[in-house]
């Protein structure tokens, strides 16, 4: 069975982007400069964003951090995005997800503006997505088409089952499988007979946040399985397939899996900062 390795290929991603990035501060004499925004004090979302600031910081983009009181109001959001929308050194705008309950994530999603949304989620990158080339594309999505191509992984004329339809993955990855001339299938909590589902794809992508979901009765032979999923079981952090208590017989049955750790997280980042870096261009070329 062949690991998917995300690490080793973002490492790679990181080392072409920060010699891309010297070359374009020497031309436009002014870095790529990111602002992620958190509100509250979770120690997940704290742990995010500062993988995510460490990782601008290796490759020359410039990460600002503004941590914001789980008591912060909406409005007072939207203040602050609106004035990063006009911040002309400001090349990306991120939104550390979720936000405190009190506040309307789609409402401050679409105050971003689409061409600084670095996670590819405003209504009008979504719209993009689904139309043209143009767009700019979430960084999970985006990071294991990356993968699956870095890997030699075959897409045209597949059958593509994704598990899960939210807007960060599963809805987005089945327009990007559809663009690489996949037969795409996405199931959801809804789902009748999911297991009858699974067994019929080539590439299997799991993205529902549950562990030991899918076991080796559930996989067609051969599958190559992508693991989304982050889940936390005795203190050791799972995907939604990869650790499942039926491991060893799903590393007989599948062709390829990305690990979890060291799959798909890694290439998530490596996406973001892809993304930060094609916005800057687009706007130093404006």
């Amino acid at each position: 069975m062949q690991t998917l390795n995300g690490t080793a290929l973002a490492k790679k991603i990181k080392s072409v982007l920060a010699i891309e990035i010297e070359y374009l501060v020497n031309k436009y004499r002014r870095s790529p400069k990111l602002c992620i925004i958190m509100a509250g004090d979770d120690p997940a979302n704290s742990s995010y964003v500062k993988s995510k600031k460490k990782s601008c910081n290796e490759i020359g983009i410039l990460c600002d951090l503004n941590i914001l009181p789980y008591a912060t109001s909406q409005q007072e959001l939207l203040t602050l995005i609106d004035s990063l929308n006009q911040n002309t050194e400001v090349d990306g705008i991120l939104v550390q997800l979720p936000l405190p309950k009190h506040i309307d994530q789609n409402v401050v999603l679409q105050s971003i503006d689409y061409k600084k949304d670095v996670d590819g989620l405003h209504p009008m990158n979504t719209g993009l997505l689904n139309s043209s080339t143009d767009a700019l594309i979430p960084c999970t999505p985006k990071g294991i088409l990356s993968l699956l191509k870095a890997e030699g992984v075959s897409i045209t004329g597949k059958h593509c089952v994704i598990i899960g339809r939210s807007n960060l993955v599963g809805k987005p990855m089945a327009q990007l499988m559809l663009r690489e001339n996949a037969s795409v299938t996405v199931c959801h909590s809804k789902t009748r007979d999911l297991p009858y589902l699974t067994r019929q794809g080539e590439i299997l992508i799991i993205a529902i946040g549950h562990p030991n979901l899918v076991n080796a009765e559930m996989l067609k032979e051969g599958a190559v399985v992508i693991d989304v999923g982050i889940n936390s079981v005795e203190g050791k952090l799972v995907g939604d397939i990869y650790n499942s208590i039926d491991v060893n017989n799903i590393e007989k049955k599948a062709a390829a899996i990305s690990p979890v750790p060291g799959g798909v997280g890694p290439m998530t980042i490596a996406s973001l900062l892809e993304n930060v870096v094609e916005i800057y261009k687009k706007r130093m070329c404006d």
